[in-house]
């Protein structure tokens, strides 16, 4: 298995970032649109790609994990491209709502100088159980400057978690959702690993 960024890729390996994107969070994107193939095509053109790094297995793309400094934004919306593909209506909504979850995102705690976020953890269908998670975000460690990194998971996510705290990540704080009904999840857990020089 092989870590690049994904800034190296041609279109059509972008797009299948986007596929992957659509399938991992799938549950809080459907009320856009049922048909995934329509979300992939809406959210192709959003992601940073020189903050996404990319597990290549088989010649495939396998998974995406982004890793900024939390001042750059991981994704850029634009809102005629999502209601070109998504419709005047839904796209705009989606512009708003996603807008303020991922561009403008408000952290419940300060992100300090030498700190990374890791974001938008998703595996292919395909590769699941294949350690390609912990490929990436292990790769993204050695190869990034930060000294701590940070991450938000659902506490419903019981899989991710476990996952994250085999890598070393532990808990440092939880919030509560206040859409609970509507998104399936009670808290975001938030997790910290710490470097070791």
């Amino acid at each position: 298995m092989e870590i690049i960024r994904a800034s190296e890729l041609g279109y059509e390996e972008k797009m299948k970032i986007s596929e992957i994107f659509v399938d991992g969070f799938y549950q809080w994107l459907h009320f856009f649109s049922k048909d995934k193939g329509k979300l992939t095509r809406a959210f192709c053109h959003m992601f940073n790609h020189q903050v996404f790094y990319v597990a290549v297995k088989d010649d495939e793309i396998a998974g995406i994990t982004a890793c900024t400094d939390g001042k750059v934004s991981s994704v850029h919306l634009d809102r005629k491209e999502l209601q070109k593909h998504l419709g005047f209506f839904k796209g705009t909504i989606a512009y708003f709502v996603l807008k303020h979850e991922f561009v403008n995102k408000a952290y419940p705690f300060e992100i300090t100088k030498g700190m990374g976020t890791v974001e938008f953890v998703a595996t292919s269908a395909n590769y699941r159980g294949q350690g390609v998670a912990t490929a990436i975000i292990k790769d993204i460690m050695d190869s990034t400057p930060y000294e701590v990194y940070v991450l938000e998971v659902a506490d419903t996510n019981t899989n991710a978690v476990k996952l994250y705290e085999k890598l070393g990540f532990s808990e440092f704080l939880r919030t509560e959702h206040k859409h609970s009904k509507r998104s399936g999840f009670n808290y975001l857990v938030y997790m910290k690993y710490l470097k070791r020089s």
